[in-house]
């Protein structure tokens, strides 16, 4: 049922030559600035990928996109401040944490290749179990751009414009209670549909010009409004509460890379590391002690080159032929690593293998099988890819080293994807 008080003032906010509805929502380049948004939103997820994105913001591809978004109009003005370095409190951490970086870039990877409600849930919900401190749901505002029927934006006055609206009691920076208010400005959003948009950011506009003072809110909030928040946030909270813990939470991209570079030694081949990774700390010393300096020239030289030289672990025999290629995929861009393997078993010429593994958390299994299936990489289904699970490797790896013989262990504890 409507409520004849918040329907007037949708059509007097709609009206209102000065309000955000005509100001930003009906703005002839609103929608062109969508494409170059998304764009840059890749370019971040592909430097992450990389290594390439650097440790710090300004400059970065991240402030590029974030400014951009910042330009769109008063309604997202200051949407860059999330974002900054505050060096004094040492946030938003994916700057000097490598892995919350990747983590990050798994995020925005997820949401720029989903298009299901669910899928983005669980990218906001695996984001927010990390607790990467000052990442907090201002990061909607980006994914806002990716799915604008599904995510609305965030700042301080939408925020505001809701509580007002609805008598809520929403607070910021927590992912919690942006879940909760979220399901109640799509409802919000469905019930005055005809007024507003399938395209959130309408809603999200009107939210913004109540809580900026411009309209005041109906009297007394919405009371079955106020009931459904506290309910929607009482339900976010319990499914959070009840998700099992990530065994794999202490496991980083590096250890799994130095299983690999063991394990590879253990069987005899000479080992190579992922340029970019071989100077990590590890243990004592560094990931790629014990391993290649460089690739064979026929590989580092052929087709692809560049990106073989990227590839997590490689396994080599004496003759220098690739026997065995593993990406891991911690938390980062799954295609990437795809894109990858396929330089490599198809243009690596007579030293290639087929012999390909992604090796991922066991909970991203799916997600791995997912990308395999997308119509870009169809030449997948020609190769052997196989999806190595972390349990596995971790379970296994000491008794594969003593008495396994070599690709024959590791058949017997990965799966077949294609």
């Amino acid at each position: 049922m409507t409520d004849p008080s918040v329907r007037t003032l949708i059509e007097r906010w709609r009206d209102d030559p000065g309000g955000t509805y005509r100001t930003w929502f009906l703005w002839e380049e609103r929608l062109k600035n969508f494409r170059s948004i998304r764009r840059g939103l890749s370019q971040v997820v592909d430097e992450i990928d990389k290594g390439s994105f650097g440790n710090v913001y300004k400059g970065s591809s991240l402030e590029t996109v974030v400014g951009s978004i910042a330009e769109q109009r008063q309604i997202f003005k200051g949407a860059d401040h999330a974002f900054l370095w505050k060096p004094k409190l040492r946030i938003p951490d994916i700057y000097e944490s490598p892995e919350n970086q990747r983590a990050f870039g798994a995020f925005l990877n997820t949401c720029c290749c989903c298009s299901r409600e669910d899928d983005i849930l669980r990218a906001i919900r695996d984001l927010d179990a990390r607790q990467i401190k000052g990442l907090g749901p201002a990061a909607a505002n980006l994914l806002y751009f990716l799915h604008p029927t599904l995510v609305p934006p965030f700042n301080t006055a939408i925020v505001k414009g809701y509580n007002a609206l609805t008598g809520a009691n929403v607070k910021l920076g927590r992912w919690s209670d942006y879940l909760a208010m979220r399901e109640g400005v799509m409802r919000l959003n469905a019930t005055y549909r005809e007024l507003l948009s399938n395209d959130l950011g309408a809603v999200g506009g009107l939210l913004f010009d109540i809580g900026s003072g411009r309209y005041p809110p109906p009297p007394n909030g919405d009371d079955a409004a106020r009931a459904s928040w506290e309910a929607d946030l009482a339900r976010v909270r319990e499914e959070a509460a009840s998700r099992p813990a990530d065994r794999n939470a202490d496991r980083t991209h590096t250890e799994i890379q130095a299983w690999l570079r063991d394990l590879g030694s253990a069987f005899g081949f000479s080992v190579h590391v992922a340029a970019n990774d071989r100077g990590r700390p590890f243990g004592d010393g560094r990931l790629g002690d014990g391993c290649l300096d460089e690739l064979p020239l026929a590989l580092a030289q052929g087709p692809g080159g560049e990106a073989i030289r990227l590839i997590d672990v490689l396994w080599l025999d004496a003759a220098g032929t690739v026997t065995a290629a593993f990406e891991v995929e911690h938390s980062t861009s799954i295609y990437s690593g795809i894109v990858r393997l396929l330089d490599l078993a198809l243009g690596g010429g007579a030293r290639a293998t087929r012999e390909l593994f992604l090796v991922a958390p066991d909970d991203r299994e799916d997600q791995v099988r997912a990308q395999v299936r997308r119509p870009a990489f169809q030449h997948v289904a020609d190769l052997q890819v196989r999806f190595l699970p972390y349990s596995a490797l971790e379970q296994h790896r000491d008794a594969m080293a003593r008495f396994g013989q070599g690709l024959k262990a590791v058949h017997a504890v990965a799966r077949t994807i294609t």
